[in-house]
């Protein structure tokens, strides 16, 4: 079952809700920021049992 998430942008700061599905396992893909529209890595570590137990942000460049 996908996860509402709040997630910052590294470029422009401002924060926004997301979707996140932990059902596939942890992961890293990149995402447009819904104010600036930057593409923005993502990482979702999930464990074993499917619990969502992070996520983090950075720039597509770091």
């Amino acid at each position: 079952m996908p996860d509402t998430v709040v997630i910052h942008c590294p470029y422009c700061g401002e924060s926004y809700e997301t979707v996140a599905d932990p059902s596939a396992g942890s992961q890293r893909y990149v995402e447009d920021c819904a104010v600036c529209c930057r593409p923005i890595e993502i990482v979702m570590h999930v464990d074993d049992n499917g619990e969502l137990l992070d996520v983090s942000t950075s720039t597509d460049s770091e």
